[in-house]
């Protein structure tokens, strides 16, 4: 059987099981938080002095910050570029079949995607209230994000992909917990609890993404093995990778971005690491059998990465640069 098929028959066999994958770790939308459940209700009153509030309380959180926000708000709303692409995947689209109705997993990327939606919409809208930044430019960059796309190096192959989906969601609730850290700090405790709620999400769905590469490594461990190999080999790109402003070319700013983000302390290079070691640990790759001598080398590579990427990680310095970001100035 070609390794094509394989990968299809192991992602049926997973597909028996969606059901129980959806109520374990989606939630209907009748019982989910929704935006509004966190923002100033602006059929009340009180709403402009509410307003006034979170504008106040926004002053005192510095430029990096902020520049943390926009960067964690536009990657959220990148969220067509996602779900097309995940729906792409076989085994995940519907056309597998020739059937018109999507299968079980593409029912799981469309409820996964509805509940993804809900964090552009809530940080897209206290980023507006916030008074701190440029908007417009903030819209530019996300139009830019979605035509542009991205290759995230997983062609249409279900095993890379979710290695990919296993790691970034675990990346972005680091991202926003950190971000939420650090708004507790400076008493804007509104701010706080969204990122909070937006990094539980995050959490819950990464654990989703890593039970079905865990019970893909039951059915296929040396191929999982490999593809798990060639993502930690050619880096995770993030969707922040190709991040621009007006006029800019595609990825022009996020050197200075991804510079912010480790000062700040929102997302660091040994972040990256430590999710390597966890996604090691979940998968307990050091306890799987039945492995291609290929594979075994593949296992080898995949221990030995954190502690090198990790001395890698100890010699970068971080630089204290101001950047001009568009986003941040007055329109």
């Amino acid at each position: 059987m070609s390794l094509h098929n394989i990968r299809l028959e192991v992602m049926q066999t997973l597909e028996k099981n969606i059901e129980v994958f959806v109520n374990k770790f989606l939630i209907a939308p009748e019982k989910i938080w929704q935006p509004t459940d966190f923002l100033p209700n602006s059929q009340s009153n009180n709403f402009i002095e509410e307003v006034k509030e979170i504008r106040e309380l926004s002053k005192d959180l510095d430029d990096d910050f902020w520049v943390c926000m926009v960067g964690d708000t536009i990657t959220e709303e990148a969220l067509p570029t996602y779900e097309s692409w995940l729906l792409d995947v076989e085994g995940v689209s519907s056309r597998n079949n020739d059937s018109t109705e999507d299968n079980g997993w593409a029912k799981w990327i469309r409820a996964w995607t509805g509940e993804e939606n809900r964090h552009g919409d809530l940080l897209n809208k206290i980023l507006y209230l916030s008074g701190r930044v440029n908007m417009r430019e903030v819209e530019i960059t996300t139009q830019h994000l979605i035509s542009d796309g991205f290759d995230i190096g997983t062609a249409r192959d279900p095993y890379k992909n979710f290695v990919y989906t296993s790691f970034q969601e675990l990346a972005t609730y680091i991202s926003h917990n950190n971000a939420a850290k650090l708004a507790r700090k400076k008493g804007f405790k509104m701010l706080a609890k969204m990122n909070k709620i937006i990094a539980g999400d995050e959490m819950r769905h990464h654990l989703a993404y890593v039970e079905f590469i865990r019970q893909i490594f039951t059915h296929d461990p040396s191929e999982m093995m490999l593809a798990f190999q060639h993502m930690m080999k050619h880096k995770i790109v993030m969707p922040a990778m190709h991040l621009r402003e007006s006029y800019g070319k595609k990825g022009g700013v996020f050197e200075q971005f991804s510079t912010v983000a480790q000062r700040c302390g929102v997302y660091t290079g040994f972040d990256y690491v430590d999710i390597l070691r966890k996604l090691n640990k979940a998968w307990e790759i050091d306890k799987i059998t039945d492995l291609t001598a290929e594979a075994e080398k593949a296992r080898d590579y995949l221990m030995n990465l954190p502690d090198r990427m990790a001395r890698i990680t100890e010699r970068i310095v971080i630089p204290d640069t101001k950047f001009d970001f568009k986003w941040m100035n007055p329109i």
